[in-house]
């Protein structure tokens, strides 16, 4: 039971501090990444919003991410987890010493937006 990871769920409204520096910084590189690859056959076609659940360890792997709410549109569930796997590679950077001592994984849920403006935006879930 001791060798399970401490897991720490970052809910919508978190007030910690390094917690909610860490998910910023990987909400903006996921945005980036996101817009970069935004699905090219939703373009001008398929727009809306859709849940994402995500785990990352303390070294910055991703652990497991799956669509909780769907958009109803298959292809932009598809591109959030395609998008998802995209930003993990490299990792998203250690958790800094103080949020290790904390807990081994965060667990947390975004809600993202693809837009009609051919954008995709990222919030947290409330």
């Amino acid at each position: 039971y001791n060798k399970r990871p401490r897991k720490k769920f970052i809910g919508a409204r978190t007030e910690e501090y390094l917690p909610a520096q860490y998910l910023e910084d990987w909400r903006q590189k996921v945005e980036r990444i996101g817009n970069i690859n935004y699905p090219q056959e939703a373009k001008g076609r398929f727009y809306g919003k859709l849940t994402v659940y995500i785990e990352i360890n303390s070294e910055g792997e991703m652990l497991r991410s799956e669509v909780t709410r769907s958009s109803g549109q298959k292809v932009l569930d598809e591109a959030a987890l395609r998008i998802l796997r995209l930003a993990a590679q490299g990792g998203f950077g250690r958790f800094p010493p103080q949020l290790k001592a904390q807990t081994d994984v965060l667990a947390f849920a975004r809600v993202w937006s693809f837009t009609q403006g051919d954008v995709m935006s990222d919030k947290a879930a409330k």
